[in-house]
């Protein structure tokens, strides 16, 4: 070590009594050895005295540039004497006992870990060593190991370890000695080398010498022990040695001593530590097979259950609970086949893909679970490990989705396909051909012009969800009526009430079964009768008549439909009926949901953000782990089954009822395994194995006041909106009867959390040991023999949008140019419409047919996820602003040509798809390379957008509507070669940096405009995994510069007007014809002189401004999920410890304060 030179920090008077002493140790430590020992012991006893009473002279010697500390490191390094030696330890444990971290970090910045290793080895020669000498210099190390990463490093290279051990072996009565020597140990076995070469050496069995039953002594050298023992069992090799010997039911014998005798709670850090070490064996195989076989299960489980009413005790309830978890053994999900219960066959297959793989998969080989459905020890063993734990946790922690090859960021020059083969779309461009000179008249505005004068819809003002509708107070049940508490009607007696379709598509009652039968039996659906037709039906039925007979007299009911004209002018029941009819489905669907008939009508109410009860997940775990310990208490009771040729239906009135047969619909089987507890389990997307999510389902054959609980059991996602908030969706059709047909959000007791379900390598792509995760929610039913629907968000059927578009076209206004037609037909054999959508010119002159065909377009498209139902009410919303009579919608329409695509797969959402088309495949990951038979939707979308880049008439914005499961808000993701640069370490030219920020117009006024948009959850940058989605194609391919997704949230707000709120249909609206806003203000800020301005357009637009709240910051890489931990400490995924390295949760990434100046300058 260089010989220090005695200075003092600015401030410290060079007089000082400590430096002086300091000097003269400098001087003396300058000779090879200290030649003056009584001198050394002098000095040293001084500078130790003034330490332990005078706080300033421990400042003075660890101060930002003393050298004190070097001085008595090198004192230490060159002394021979004992006294010396211990005195100037002495003198180190008074500095790194007081000052916390940062007086250690000094000793360790000089090089004092290796002086302190070194002396020890030294010490240990000696025979016997000085049990003075070990006890200080253990005790430093205890404090100094912590805060150097190299410790355990340094202490295995000096040969620390051995001599620990030993000096622990020698010393087990000694407990002034044993205690610092069990801290020096903990931090040798925090690195997964040294706690390998520990096992070896018996330290195992060591620990298991000092820790025992109950005991009011010694409870720290307990403490520090079980904290040792548990580093020591991280390693696998240290835990099958455990497993080995025994210890599992020794740890659970002394764990419940503890938890017997502890009966104030003094010690609960001893039982959690033992908690730590049956956490860390239960991380192998072995060690939950031991866990299991000693009974485990049971004696956390009524421990637990005993620790519940003491708050202070969660971490014991909840350490306790994922070991119980974790040890659950994996149950085979009750399924023949994760593949779809329908079948779809293809034209042709797919050369590779999840698909090929699908369909080259032998039919003997069994989908559902693997032969081994358990992760064991498929990582390396500790010897393996690498030294820079934290290091590699960083690395690993990096995104490495964003894209860094600057080619792939760059504009593709030439079109995929020909222009000649590219004509064929000329004829969906009717816009651009025609002259106009016979259509000026009312009755011929549309497309089709219908038999009777046009309806318009009336001047629109842009929705605002805050207000309600002046006609829901209207309601002929009146304002009382709409609440949500049942009690202000009667419920109306449905025993009687059965509807269904003759061959003319007229309702028509039914003779009565019996009053006491269940509802489901008695009420048959809504028939469509004679099967699906493939065309539509011209004549509509006719209107059924009411029936005012008398329920209880058993005479024959009618149902009557509410009449939600007034609310719901594009709703149309029978129209809805004659739209199911030509609707193709892979199942043949012959029912109608009740609530697709009757319409939904938003609740005059706000629906707030569920508040999380606390330990609610805690609670459904252990009554799922009472299924396992109390097994005769269960039912395992199938009551509805889509795998059988006939569903079971239980008549003895124990039993809901379910269905899903209907458009949209999923649910594939539906166990009772309590009385009032249900496992429902969900269809995967058609020729797939995955996808569950969306679920649509009708339920009968309630009871009131009794609460039912829910668990779809084969969720696949890591987590979920239903952790931070979000409902499910009911619909009651006694409440529709009665006057209100709405969906209101609902359940209690929600949360989202891993199973015990073993998901197969097959459906996890390949990955072992995954498991399925549980929605949970618990509904208590207000009307006797009700039937209800249950689904994940609003639905919305494509029976639904060609019933919209239909009453759209009738009642289209003069001034309207509006167009249907057919762009192509789905592998089922449906039709995808496609709309466009602008102003009439003025007159059929030159002039103005010119000025008509020459304004840009915008290209919207939406769900093409089927289970996103919210990006639908969001183009329904867009679509009512851009079809109605208000002034700002014909500005609109003057200003732009709007091509639509508003359902791209219609097929999902019909089959009730939560994300693929019948191909199996995710259509917003083709639009690379799309297939015309495969992918027709896609093939023929993209084929007008390349139709337009080759006219030279490539859109002005095009924006795919989305929603998102697991971020709040609504928001976009855009395309930026800049900022997706910025995210990386890639070099770029100037020339490619060099790039227009337009690109963040339309969000920003968005973010001004619409209360539910956050600009701060907008992202710019392109991942490698997105390359292939409508967003990145049509920016790169097509040369789109404002090319958007825009996600809406599938649950609520965290920001703005609507904070704290679930998002409704009319919060979704409201975002469709509020981005209809944003492209009218973008159209004047980017053309001001050739826009025409009316009066009294700026006073309504800065009203909006003022009204809505202004949201600007700065761009961040958006991750999938970026909400808080809750207070409940629980692990949400109860992962071991070979899963939780591929969970990803926490705040989003940064960019540094010089890039968010330089963007925010540049913004």
């Amino acid at each position: 070590m260089n010989k220090p030179k005695m200075t003092t920090e600015k401030g410290i008077p060079s007089h000082s009594r400590v430096l002086m002493l300091l000097g003269q140790l400098e001087r003396m430590s300058g000779e090879a050895v200290l030649a003056d020992v009584e001198t050394a012991r002098h000095i040293t006893a001084k500078i130790l005295h003034l330490i332990q009473t005078q706080e300033k002279t421990r400042k003075e010697i660890t101060a930002k540039g003393s050298t004190g500390m070097e001085v008595i490191l090198t004192s230490l390094e060159s002394t021979r004497d004992l006294q010396t030696v211990l005195n100037i330890l002495y003198i180190l444990n008074e500095l790194v006992s007081v000052g916390g971290g940062r007086r250690v970090g000094v000793l360790v910045s000089k090089g004092g870990t290796a002086i302190l290793l070194q002396l020890l080895l030294s010490a240990s020669k000696d025979s016997p060593p000085s049990e003075e000498l070990m006890l200080q210099l253990h005790s430093i190390l205890a404090k100094v190991g912590p805060k150097d990463r190299k410790f355990g490093i340094k202490a295995r290279i000096h040969g620390a370890l051995n001599i620990t051990v030993n000096l622990l072996k020698q010393n087990l009565q000694n407990h002034k000695l044993l205690l610092p020597c069990l801290q020096v140990l903990r931090v040798y076995s925090s690195n997964s080398v040294n706690a390998v070469s520990l096992g070896k050496s018996g330290v195992v069995d060591l620990m298991f010498k000092i820790i025992g039953p109950y005991s009011k002594k010694n409870t720290s050298i307990l403490k520090v022990a079980l904290d040792t023992l548990a580093a020591l069992l991280k390693s696998k090799t240290n835990a099958r040695r455990a497993v080995d010997r025994s210890y599992v039911p020794t740890l659970l014998t002394i764990y419940q001593d503890w938890h017997r005798n502890d009966t104030r709670h003094r010690h609960m850090l001893i039982r959690k530590g033992i908690l730590g070490c049956i956490k860390n064996i239960t991380n192998i195989k072995l060690g939950r097979k031991a866990f299991l076989h000693a009974d485990g299960m049971r004696i956390l489980y009524s421990t637990s259950t005993e620790c519940l009413p003491v708050r202070t005790l969660d971490p014991l309830v909840n350490t306790s609970s994922l070991i119980m978890r974790k040890c659950f053994p994996k149950n085979r999900l009750p399924l023949p086949t994760i593949k779809s219960v329908f079948h779809y066959q293809l034209p042709h297959i797919p050369v590779g893909g999840p698909v090929a793989q699908l369909y080259s998969q032998p039919p003997e080989v069994d989908d559902v679970v693997d032969e081994s459905d358990d992760n064991d020890d498929t990582e390396p063993d500790a010897e393996n490990d690498t030294e820079n734990e934290e290091e590699d946790k960083e690395l690993n922690a990096q995104n490495d989705d964003i894209e860094t090859d600057i080619n792939k960021l760059r504009p593709k020059k030439n079109l995929s396909r020909p222009f000649e083969e590219l004509k064929m779309y000329e004829r969906f461009f009717p816009e651009l051909s025609e002259d106009f000179k016979d259509c000026f008249h009312c009755e011929k505005t549309c497309s089709n012009s219908a038999a009777e004068a046009p309806k318009p819809l009336g001047p629109i003002v842009v929705p605002t969800a805050q207000v309600q509708a002046p006609a829901r107070s209207g309601s002929p049940h009146g304002e009382a009526c709409l609440a949500s508490d049942p009690s202000c009607s009667p419920p109306v007696d449905l025993d009687n009430i059965q509807i269904s379709k003759d061959c003319d598509g007229n309702l028509r009652p039914r003779p009565a079964e019996g009053l006491q039968e269940e509802l489901a039996c008695e009420m048959e659906r809504i028939a469509l009768d004679g099967g699906v037709s493939p065309q539509p039906i011209s004549e509509h039925p006719s209107e059924h008549e009411d029936d005012n007979s008398s329920h209880s007299s058993g005479e024959h009911a009618v149902l009557e439909v509410p009449d939600t004209a007034a609310l719901l002018p594009l709703h149309d029941p029978e129209l809805y009926i004659d739209m199911a009819k030509s609707t193709r489905s892979v199942p043949n669907y012959t029912e109608v949901a009740y609530p697709d008939y009757f319409g939904h009508v938003p609740p005059p109410f706000r629906e707030h953000i569920l508040e999380r009860v606390y330990g609610v997940q805690r609670t459904k775990i252990f009554q799922d782990i009472e299924r396992l310990i109390y097994p005769s208490d269960i039912l395992e009771r199938v009551v509805y089954d889509l795998d059988l040729q006939s569903c079971p239906v239980i008549s003895d009135g124990e039993a809901l009822k379910f269905n899903s047969q209907f458009e949209s619909g999923n649910l594939r089987k539906a166990v009772q395994v309590r009385k009032f507890e249900y496992d429902l389990i969900l269809n995967s997307d058609i020729n797939s194995n995955h996808y569950h999510q969306w679920f649509y389902f009708e339920v009968s054959g309630m009871r009131t006041g009794t609460p039912y609980r829910f668990n779809i059991i084969n969720c696949e996602k890591s987590n979920s909106q239903f952790n931070y908030g979000m409902q499910a969706l009911m619909y009651s059709v006694q409440e529709a009867i009665s006057g209100r047909p709405r969906w209101v959000r609902t359940g209690a007791d929600i949360c989202y959390y891993k199973n015990h379900f073993s998901r197969s390598s097959i459906a996890a792509g390949g990955q072992k040991g995954k498991s399925y995760y549980t929605l949970t929610f618990t509904v208590t039913f207000h009307h006797k023999d009700d039937v209800c629907y249950f689904a994940y968000h609003y639905p919305y059927t494509y029976s639904t949008l060609k019933m919209h578009l239909q009453k759209l076209q009738a009642q289209c206004a003069p001034q309207v140019y509006f167009r249907q037609q057919v762009l192509c037909d789905t592998l089922g054999g449906n039709s995808c419409p496609l709309l466009t959508i602008t102003a009439m010119p003025e007159s059929s002159s030159n002039d103005h047919i010119c000025q008509f065909r020459n304004r840009p377009y915008v290209f919207l498209t939406a769900r093409v996820h089927p289970g996103e139902t919210n990006a639908s009410w969001v183009m329904k919303g867009t679509l009512e602003f851009l079809m109605s009579c208000s002034p700002l919608a014909q500005s609109l329409r003057e200003a732009y040509i709007f091509k639509i695509v508003p359902l791209l797969n219609p097929d999902g959402v019909i089959n009730g798809n939560h994300r693929c088309s019948l191909s199996g495949e995710d259509l917003n990951r083709q639009w690379q390379s799309p297939n015309a038979e495969l992918h027709p939707t896609i093939f023929h979308t993209k084929g007008l957008l390349q139709y337009l880049a080759a006219t030279q008439r490539a859109p002005l914005v095009f924006c795919d509507y989305h929603g998102h499961s697991r971020k709040k808000n609504v928001f976009m993701y855009g395309c930026s070669i800049k900022e997706t640069v910025w995210q990386t370490n890639v070099s770029a030219t100037s020339y490619d940096l060099h790039e227009d920020l337009g690109y963040r117009t339309l969000p920003k006024i968005l973010s001004q405009l619409a209360p539910a948009f956050s600009m701060s959850s907008c992202s710019f940058v392109v991942e490698k995994s997105k390359e292939a989605t409508a967003r990145v194609v049509v920016w790169r391919e097509i040369g789109v510069q404002k090319s958007y997704t825009m996600e809406s949230t599938l649950c609520g707000c965290d920001q703005g007007k609507y904070k704290g709120l679930q998002m409704g249909t009319r919060e979704l609206e409201e975002m469709g014809a509020q981005f209809c806003m944003a492209l009218l203000r973008l159209k004047r800020l980017t053309s001001p002189m050739d826009f025409r301005q009316h009066a009294h357009f700026l006073d309504v637009e800065s009203e909006l401004i003022e009204t809505n709240c202004k949201v600007i910051s700065p761009t961040t890489y958006v991750l999938e999920e970026d909400e808080p931990s809750f207070l409940e400490e629980v692990d949400y995924s109860a992962a071991s410890n070979e899963e939780n390295g591929n969970e990803t949760t926490g705040d989003d990434d940064r960019l540094s304060d010089s890039e968010s100046t330089l963007r925010d300058s540049l913004s």
